[in-house]
C-alpha cells in the first residue's frame, strides 16, 4: 500500500545534505513536492533535521521518515 502524500519520480541529481558542523554529499534518486529518496555513503551520521541543497540553487529543509544502511527517506518541512 502506497503511503506518500503524492507521487515521487526517478531522478539522479548530485544533492548536498547540510546540518550544524557538517556537509555530506548524496544523490537524490527520486524525488516528489513533499519528500525524496536520498542515496549516501552512510545513513549514521545524518541528523533528523537538516537542508538538502540541489545543484539547481534549491535550499529545502527536511525530516528524516526512514533510514537504512546507505539510503534515508525524507519529507519536505
Amino acid at each position: 500500500m502506497e503511503k506518500r502524500a503524492s507521487q515521487r519520480h526517478r531522478v539522479s541529481r548530485a544533492g548536498t545534505i547540510e546540518f550544524d558542523g557538517g556537509v555530506i554529499n548524496c544523490m537524490v534518486r527520486n524525488l516528489s513536492s513533499t519528500g525524496a529518496r536520498l542515496d549516501l555513503a552512510s545513513a549514521v551520521e545524518i541528523p533528523d533535521h537538516f537542508t538538502l541543497m540541489l545543484e539547481e540553487g534549491h535550499h529545502t529543509p527536511c525530516r528524516t521518515v526512514w533510514r537504512k544502511e546507505n539510503r534515508i527517506g525524507v519529507t519536505f518541512e
